[in-house]
């Protein structure tokens, strides 16, 4: 049994994925968005400045307007117009150097930060404590990384400067329309401040719909890994068009929820689209009385006209690139949710890092729960003294997996010390402690590369020499040196195109090669036919010489040799010795091993005997 599969994980949304949270309010968010802009603030400074030469020059041309009518077309004054073509095409250059730079400044300053917040938070997640990834799925966690931080851009992008430059161009436009007339501008400005109203709510309404989508995506994204992860699983049981259905109810609910953004967002442009044609129509009837009044010139009328566009156009902007920053403000939400969870080393007690270990460990009155009212351990104290073997045996879910755990410090005991070379687990920096142990699970997991790289995977820098000896002495030189490019044979995701026993040879040189003060054995010949597993013992044996080994193994027969041996049952330890006594005795430990060789196997526990038990000793 594998140390996962005795974990229990935490409630989850009935989707699979992950409960919604309460969504923050944006003036706790903003603290966070400057945390991200503060390192590029000097580089977003340059931005705001090359923008508001950019929005400024784009404003010649129709300030150019009064002069061109009332200089050159009314009063006749030709000489003035190579002037002001002169300062139109100037600015327009200006406009377009200043645009080229700020694409290139920003754009790639956005990419940036996306690279780097999806390096940030991968490697905080990589630093999280297994219970969380218990209760997470991968795909969710692959969401977080590679999807939330996306929209982020915007924050340094050309989406907000481009916000704020169509806020500062309006800023300017209107103090120069009223300059031309006051009373034109104010009512005009007024059915703006009703849509700047309208704005507001809508997006208090999109942002959570947005944070929805963000979780949906990461729901369906984590289903589809697992599905395409154990694609043989679901085409040995013919399930293909389950997982398509339970795909297509999850796109389904991604294309509600785009519907619904899509519904809110073009209510927004058609409330913008009005305010424009009424403001239009507005300016026109009393721009036009004003100038047969006398009130303002023919150049006044149409440069109003103009600046009026610059003025009202950041109305449709804001309805396109609020929603983009919307967005990247719901993606920091999530960002921000799994930034703050705590990491395995931030609890303050820990402060000791261990140096070299002599592998003494000891289990003092240990009790431990995955759950508050379902214990696991109840009690379990045993001693394993350096460079001893010790064997745990017992029946499924009995514990035995979870006493493996605390001893690689996966979790902390809910009362009671695990002690390593008399130090208490729960007070170690974890990767001074981690850095000594050495784990080859039942599950021999394996990455996407060349044999080599997953041998190394423990030790990075070892030599060629003692890559080549780990791998003669776990017998892997055996199969990888058939195969045309030997050592450098891509295994395939998950070591697919290994076979159980080659992956777990694998799994055993790379354990050798870490040269571990603490071996873990989960079940690692398991996946080993008897021959196999005749052929990797001695390798076993030269990687147990003088460390403290721990061995969980449901063939009763590779761990005769142990030191002692415990046998666990509904979280006690029921019994402990050598083979030889415990086979004297009896008991239980003597029911596993003569049911394996085929005697009395009328004395094995029925179901819940073991609990029966645990009662009868307390």
């Amino acid at each position: 049994m594998s140390i996962r599969a005795e974990r229990s994980t935490r409630a989850r949304s009935d989707a699979g994925g992950e409960a919604p949270r309460k969504r923050p309010p944006l003036r706790k968010v903003l603290p966070e968005i400057w945390t991200i802009i503060k390192p590029r603030k000097w580089l977003l400074a340059l931005g705001f400045v090359l923008m508001v030469i950019n929005r400024v020059s784009g404003l010649v041309l129709p300030a150019s307007t009064k002069f061109l009518v009332d200089g050159v077309l009314v009063k006749r004054q030709a000489g003035k117009l190579p002037y002001i073509v002169g300062a139109v095409l100037l600015a327009t250059a200006i406009q377009a150097i200043t645009s080229f730079s700020l694409t290139q400044l920003l754009s790639k300053a956005a990419q940036r930060l996306i690279a780097d917040l999806r390096m940030q938070v991968q490697q905080h997640i990589g630093r999280l404590s297994v219970s969380f990834y218990d209760a997470t799925r991968t795909g969710v966690l692959v969401s977080r990384i590679m999807t939330d931080v996306e929209g982020v851009r915007n924050l340094i992008g050309t989406g907000l400067v481009d916000f704020v430059g169509g806020l500062l161009t309006a800023f300017i436009s209107f103090f120069i329309l009223m300059r031309i007339s006051a009373k034109i501008t104010l009512i005009s400005f007024a059915f703006v401040l009703a849509f700047v109203f309208i704005l507001q709510k809508a997006f208090s309404i999109i942002r959570p719909i947005f944070r929805e989508r963000g979780r949906i995506n990461a729901e369906v994204t984590g289903r589809l890994t697992e599905s395409l992860g154990g694609v043989r699983v679901v085409k040995g049981y013919h399930a293909e068009d389950r997982e398509a259905g339970v795909f297509a109810a999850g796109v389904e609910r991604l294309y509600q929820n785009v519907v619904r953004t899509l519904t809110a967002t073009s209510f927004l442009s058609l409330a913008a689209t009005a305010v424009l044609g009424i403001v239009g129509a507005v300016v026109m009837f009393l721009g036009a009385r004003e100038e047969m009044a006398d009130q303002i010139t023919l150049g006044d009328y149409f440069t109003y006209t103009m600046f009026l566009a610059f003025m009202v156009a950041p109305v449709f902007q804001v309805v396109n690139v609020g929603t983009q920053l919307t967005e990247a403000i719901a993606g920091l939400d999530r960002t921000s949710e799994i930034l703050a969870e705590k990491e395995e080393d931030a609890e303050p007690g820990r402060t000791v890092i261990m140096g070299p270990i002599q592998g003494d460990v000891r289990f003092e009155d240990v009790r431990f729960a995955y759950e508050t009212d379902k214990p696991v351990l109840h009690g379990v104290s045993f001693h394993a003294p350096p460079g001893t073997v010790t064997a745990l045996v017992g029946s499924s879910g009995s514990g035995k997996s979870t006493i493996i755990s605390l001893i690689c410090a996966f979790h902390k005991p809910s009362s009671g010390q695990v002690l390593v070379d008399g130090t208490d687990l729960s007070t170690v920096r974890l990767n001074s402690y981690r850095s000594q142990l050495g784990v080859v699970l039942q599950e021999s997991f394996l990455f996407d590369g060349t044999i080599r790289e997953n041998v190394v995977f423990s030790r990075p820098g070892a030599t060629e020499e003692q890559f080549l000896s780990a791998c003669t002495i776990a017998r892997v030189d055996e199969f990888a040196t058939r195969f045309p490019e030997g050592y450098d044979t891509i295994v395939g995701e998950r070591g697919v195109k290994l076979s159980g026993g080659q992956r777990q040879r694998l799994s055993i040189a790379r354990a050798i090669l870490a040269d571990p003060r603490i071996l873990i054995l989960d079940e690692a010949t398991s996946s080993l036919d008897s021959e196999s597993e005749a052929m990797i013992q001695n390798g076993l044996s030269y990687l147990m010489q003088g460390r403290t080994t721990f061995v969980i193994a449901h063939r009763l027969s590779t761990i005769r040799r142990a030191d002692q041996i415990l046998v666990v049952e509904a979280g006690v330890v029921l019994e402990r010795g050598t083979h030889p006594s415990l086979y004297a005795l009896g008991g239980r430990y003597y029911d596993l091993y003569t049911r394996q060789h085929g005697l009395e196997a009328n004395r094995f526990l029925a179901p819940g005997e073991g609990e029966k038990l645990f009662e009868e000793l307390k």
